[in-house]
C-alpha cells in the first residue's frame, strides 16, 4: 500500500464524522458524502465533497459506509446513484454500519459479483472512541482483503479483529450489543437501589469500580445516571435497532434471550416517554418511573 490512498467514506455521522476525520488527518485523499450536513471538522479539513455515493466510489479504491440501520445500508448502496453503480473490479467495500448479519452476507455476494471485495467491519466505542481513534472494530470477509485494510483499520480504532467469513462481524456486534444493554440494565438496578437505600450513588459506584463488579458501562454510564447527563452518545434508538436484530435473528435460530427481551423493554418505555434520542444510559430512567425515584433525590 502507499503512503497516500484514495479512500471513499459515506456517511457522516456523529460517528462518521470523526472516523473520516481520522482517514484526512492521516495524509490520505478522501472523497466524502453524506445526506446530512456535513460536520464542520469535514468541511473545512482536505476531504473532497462527493454529490453522490456513486460518485465516492467511482474516485476512491477503498469505499467505507457508515449509515445507521440494514435498509440505509442497501439504499447507499444499490440505490440511485448508490456505491455499487460506481464500482469497478478490484475495489473494496468496507460496511463499518450496524446491520442484520443475514443480509450482510446478500451485500457482499452483491458486490463480489461485480468483481470487488466486501468486509463488514461494525464498530464499537461510541462517538468517544471515534474521536479517540480508539474503537473496537469486529470484521468479517476475506482474510487478504482484512490484511490488506488492516493499516486502515489502526487509524480508527485499537481493538481490531478478524472474527470470520462476510456476516460474521455483524454477528460479533450484535453480541457486543447484548452484553452493553444487559450491563447498563444492571448498573442502573444497582445505583437505583443505592440511591433509594440512602446511600450516595456517586460514592457507591466509586468503591464498586476497583471491585469485580467494575467495568467500562459503570465508569462511563454510571456516572452520567449520577450526573443526569443523558446527550447521546449512542441513541437509544439505534440501541433499540441492534436488540430487534439480536431478537429477531434468536428467534430464527430458536435460541430464547430473555434479559435481553428484558432490556429492549426498558428501552421502549424510554422512547414511549419522548427519549428515543436520549443516551442509552438512560435506560436508568424507565427503572426510576417504575421506582417512582429519582437517582440523586433524597429518599
Amino acid at each position: 500500500m502507499s503512503n497516500q490512498l484514495k479512500l471513499g467514506f459515506v456517511g457522516l455521522g456523529i460517528m462518521g464524522a470523526p472516523m473520516a476525520g481520522q482517514l484526512v488527518k492521516a495524509g490520505h485523499e478522501v472523497f466524502v458524502y453524506t445526506r446530512s450536513k456535513v460536520a464542520a471538522e469535514i468541511a473545512q479539513s482536505s476531504a473532497i465533497q462527493c454529490t453522490s455515493a456513486a460518485e465516492v466510489a467511482q474516485k476512491a479504491d477503498i469505499i467505507f459506509t457508515m449509515v445507521p440501520d440494514t435498509p440505509d445500508v442497501e439504499k447507499v448502496l444499490f440505490g440511485e446513484n448508490g456505491v455499487a453503480s460506481g464500482l469497478s473490479k478490484g475495489k473494496v467495500l468496507v460496511d463499518m454500519s450496524s446491520i442484520s448479519p443475514i443480509a450482510t452476507k446478500e451485500f457482499a455476494k452483491k458486490i463480489n459479483a461485480l468483481g470487488c471485495d466486501y468486509l463488514d467491519a461494525p464498530v464499537s466505542g461510541g462517538e468517544v472512541g471515534a474521536k479517540n481513534a480508539t474503537l473496537s472494530i469486529m470484521v468479517g470477509g476475506d482474510e487478504k482483503v482484512f490484511e490488506k485494510i488492516k493499516p486502515i483499520f489502526d487509524l480508527m480504532g485499537k481493538n481490531i479483529n478478524l472474527v470470520g467469513s462476510n456476516g460474521d462481524g455483524q454477528t460479533a456486534k450484535v453480541a457486543n450489543q447484548i452484553i452493553v444493554a444487559l450491563n447498563i440494565e444492571a448498573v442502573a438496578e444497582a445505583l437505583l437501589f443505592a440511591a433509594k437505600a440512602g446511600a450516595d450513588p456517586a460514592k457507591v459506584r466509586q468503591a464498586l469500580m476497583g471491585g469485580f463488579a467494575g467495568s467500562k458501562i459503570l465508569e462511563v454510564h454510571g456516572e452520567r445516571m449520577v450526573k443526569r447527563t443523558f446527550d447521546p452518545g449512542f441513541r437509544i434508538e439505534l440501541h433499540q435497532k441492534d436488540l430487534n436484530l439480536a431478537l429477531n435473528s434468536a428467534r430464527a435460530l430458536g435460541v430464547s434471550l430473555p434479559n435481553t427481551a428484558t432490556a429492549q423493554e426498558l428501552f421502549n418505555s424510554c422512547a414511549a416517554h419522548g427519549g428515543k434520542a436520549w443516551d442509552h444510559s438512560a435506560m436508568v430512567k424507565a427503572l426510576e418511573m417504575m421506582a417512582n425515584f429519582e437517582i440523586g433525590q433524597k429518599s
